[in-house]
């Protein structure tokens, strides 16, 4: 079979187009990643890594604090039958001032507290597997700026 010239340009761009698109899918941050086949006791230790907050909400009283974490996937999963799962999945504990309220964060977005008194606050951050067991954790300083007395507090 014959190809015209423009025919075989054509064919040759498809082709490379068609190979590009395929190397997309193994993005930079997919190197290094243990394949999903790996079994847990062979993934690294789970790791956190929470941010100071964010400066501009926290002059109004708002603690926003982003985080990432490594070789856990944080997701709303829980019980025994999460446990397996590979890769490794869980979800964070969030506690303010050693309160004896703790509650569970399950998504990527960052961690919003509000109505904290002006002061240092101590936030500890958990990385939880799905039955709560903790395995790895960070504690932060969060001080709250006095605010002008015309300011009023964030409500919803």
């Amino acid at each position: 079979m014959k190809l015209s010239l423009i025919a075989a340009a054509s064919l040759l761009a498809g082709l490379a187009l068609a190979s590009s698109t395929a190397g997309a899918q193994t993005g930079a941050t997919d190197v290094g990643r243990p394949a999903a086949v790996i079994p847990l006791a062979s993934e690294p230790a789970a790791k956190l890594v929470v941010y100071p907050p964010l400066a501009d909400p926290l002059a109004r009283g708002v603690v926003i604090l982003q985080y990432r974490t490594e070789n856990v996937r944080i997701i709303p999963v829980f019980g025994d039958g999460a446990r397996g799962v590979s890769p490794r999945v869980g979800h964070l504990h969030v506690t303010v001032d050693d309160r004896p309220g703790t509650w569970a964060h399950t998504s990527g977005d960052p961690i919003i507290v509000v109505g904290l008194t002006p002061g240092v606050h101590k936030m500890l951050i958990e990385v939880a597997d799905p039955t709560h067991k903790i395995l790895t954790a960070e504690s932060i300083a969060v001080t709250v700026p006095e605010r002008p007395a015309a300011s009023q507090p964030h409500t919803h």
